[in-house]
């Protein structure tokens, strides 16, 4: 990934939770947000797919057995939806936002696991989002074979969570290797400490970008 987009010298930080399934991104994220509202800190907590009317209709139609283009396409739109409505105004505000999944999702599922071309993933992506990159991506890391069996039986889950061991051992593959290349704005967590310890340690790494 290269620099994040700017959006002007006071706009607030966009920062990205990812993590494999059951990693407890979601969690610790909410646990993150929730510190920084009580310390008076502005920020926008949302997800993805999701985040808005159109993104949750897509959210939906991700249950469904997709080709694997389909699948990013999908993704895509609901991310352009969330980036031009939510994020970015947001941003712009001078607000903080962070988000459960963005990008660095999709070249783990999409393009590494999926096996798309990543050149036309990223050029892809970039149209979506307008060039917006995180200032900081928190990635709790995880084993493929406990977080699946933290899932297990979850219903709300989408297509790529209910993917065979394989999928999801190329899908830690590829946020490693994101982690790797990007390493001054990721923040690696073991995701088998407590939840607490977990958080902690993510709301250090927010902080220290919020204060940049």
């Amino acid at each position: 990934m290269g620099p994040a987009l700017a959006l002007g010298a006071d706009r607030g930080r966009f920062i990205v939770f990812e993590g494999g399934e059951g990693s407890g991104k979601s969690t610790a994220s909410a646990a993150v947000v929730h510190r920084l509202e009580a310390e008076g800190i502005p920020v926008l907590h949302t997800r993805e797919p999701g985040g808005t009317p159109a993104g949750e209709l897509v959210r939906g139609l991700l249950h469904e057995p997709l080709a694997p283009w389909a699948e990013l396409f999908a993704f895509l739109a609901a991310r352009a939806q969330l980036v031009a409505t939510v994020i970015r105004p947001t941003l712009e505000r001078g607000e903080h936002v962070i988000c459960d999944r963005f990008a660095p999702s999709t070249f783990a599922y999409q393009a590494h696991a999926r096996g798309l071309d990543s050149v036309i993933v990223r050029t892809a992506n970039a149209a979506a989002t307008g060039g917006l990159e995180p200032d900081l991506v928190v990635y709790l890391d995880i084993a493929p074979e406990t977080g699946l069996a933290r899932k297990r039986g979850e219903a709300e889950a989408i297509r790529t969570g209910l993917e065979d061991l394989e999928f999801h051992r190329r899908v830690r593959e590829g946020y490693l290797l994101q982690a790797r290349s990007a390493a001054a704005r990721w923040t690696v967590i073991d995701a088998g400490l407590p939840p607490e310890r977990v958080a902690e340690i993510a709301l250090e790494a927010v902080r220290a970008t919020l204060h940049r």
